[in-house]
């Protein structure tokens, strides 16, 4: 997906985060940001690629600031709190275990930032007032009957702490039959599943967990490693989570696929780009 002007603010936010996370040193955050002006004033632009332009900026980031990590502490956090959460939300999937429901909670997954929750905060309540709400993408139909004619699929995660919830589709998705592969970030950028967190929440239990050969923002195709595209080519049937796994799988061809997008639409230009509404819980067939 190519960039809008609304991304800019956002590249801008995430940097600051990501510094934040990074170091203390005032002065070297300042030299970064004046870095990162420049970088943006010559790459911010309407044919540019949203996920390089990202990938690009916290790569900057680490290797100015010497942390490989920045959000490390955050994702042990939130799959640690999802982890504390998740027999409450097997207790209400007890209630409807349609496929239908066990995706909106894969997405459930997607929506909620486990990081800013604490064990006080009543995350059974929003996730059940999440469940009424429907998709407004629902491609259920399409999808169970993907389930039924393939044998095998790969599964590409995005977030820590939402991994957890992805466990519970997985299970459901087992049911059918399938061999499930699992892809993982092989290096970290921002709060998204690597293979320690990945084995953490236990996702080995579902499937063979891959990484895909880079640390980038979603999916960037020149980036992933040639055993990864391997993988990704002898699977024509996909499950993309979030919206960095989609920006970037739109820039490619995937008429050979058969491959699902399973997110919250959290961002204008990823819902204009869809043509949905903001915040919209979706599972569409692209």
């Amino acid at each position: 997906m190519k960039i809008s002007y609304e991304c800019g603010p956002c590249f801008l936010r995430q940097a600051r985060e990501a510094m934040d996370l990074s170091t203390d040193d005032e002065t070297l955050k300042m030299e970064i940001m004046e870095d990162i002006f420049k970088f943006l004033s010559s790459n911010f632009k309407l044919d540019t690629n949203s996920n390089g332009t990202g990938s690009a900026m916290h790569k900057m980031i680490k290797e100015k600031t010497g942390c490989r990590d920045p959000y490390r502490k955050e994702k042990i956090e939130g799959n640690e709190i999802a982890l504390k959460y998740l027999p409450d939300v097997k207790k209400i999937l007890e209630e409807d275990s349609s496929l239908e429901n066990h995706v909106k909670i894969a997405i459930i997954g997607n929506i909620l930032d486990f990081g800013a929750f604490t064990l006080d905060d009543d995350i059974e309540s929003v996730i059940k007032t999440a469940l009424k709400k429907d998709l407004a993408v629902k491609d259920i139909e399409e999808f169970e009957e993907s389930l039924k004619t393939h044998d095998k699929v790969l599964y590409l995660v995005d977030n820590t702490g939402e991994i957890v919830f992805d466990k519970l589709l997985l299970a459901k998705i087992r049911e059918y039959g399938l061999k499930i592969t699992i892809a993982v970030k092989s290096e970290p950028i921002l709060n998204d599943a690597c293979m320690e967190e990945a084995l953490d929440a236990g996702l080995d239990e579902y499937g063979e967990i891959v990484e895909i050969g880079c640390g980038t923002v979603g999916y960037v195709d020149s980036e992933i490693s040639d055993e990864f595209r391997e993988i990704f080519e002898s699977h024509d049937f996909v499950i993309s989570k979030g919206m960095g796994n989609y920006e970037g799988l739109t820039e490619i061809d995937l008429s050979d696929k058969d491959i699902y997008f399973l997110l919250c639409a959290k961002c204008n230009t990823i819902s204009k780009d869809i043509g949905v509404n903001l915040h919209d819980m979706l599972l569409f067939k692209k």
